[in-house]
């Protein structure tokens, strides 16, 4: 019987990363105006997730602030990046043990291009450095050491075999001498 081997499709045309960017989410919900100070938990150039004090109906208009760090080694400085956005999801989280119950999904709705490559960049600047720390943290072999290792192991193994035949054939000699073959 064949195994039909599943995989999950990435809807998002965008890259993301995990990343704490501090940030305001203003809208309103049964006529109240909300206010929701808090930091993402994921960003990408098309979206933002995060955790919400406040519950925020799908398909409700927000205004979005990031505070966006600035990138090591381009001219850009902090700055706050102000959007129209979309809620896409609002969800109870499954740990409410916190001060902010709620999962929150926005999509930037209205992001000129300029902004939305600002994010772009972040994101691309903090998926290098997970990768760096990533290579830092391993530890460094390069093929040919690996190579030398498995190599030495084999002669190893091929000595032990080597030295092990000739003994054992004494011994097979020598019980059959006692036999009287």
């Amino acid at each position: 019987m064949a195994v039909k081997k599943v995989t999950k499709r990435e809807r998002r045309r965008s890259e993301r990363v995990d990343a704490k960017v501090s940030m305001r989410v203003e809208g309103t919900h049964d006529g109240d105006s909300t206010q929701i100070v808090t930091e993402s938990q994921n960003i990408s150039s098309s979206g933002v997730y995060c955790m919400s004090s406040h519950y925020l109906p799908p398909l409700s208009r927000v205004q979005l602030t990031l505070v966006m760090p600035r990138i090591p080694g381009h001219d850009s400085a902090q700055e706050l990046l102000k959007c129209e956005g979309m809620v896409v999801r609002c969800e109870l989280s499954k740990s409410r043990k916190h001060e902010h119950p709620y999962e929150l999904a926005c999509m930037f709705a209205d992001m000129p291009g300029p902004r939305r490559q600002r994010i772009a960049d972040f994101v691309t600047w903090r998926n290098l450095q997970s990768l760096r720390n990533a290579l830092k943290a391993s530890p460094r072999r390069s093929p040919s050491v690996a190579l030398a290792k498995k190599k030495t192991a084999a002669r190893k193994k091929t000595a032990v075999r080597r030295t092990a035949t000739p003994v054992a054939k004494k011994r097979k000699v020598a019980g059959a001498s006692r036999t009287g073959r």
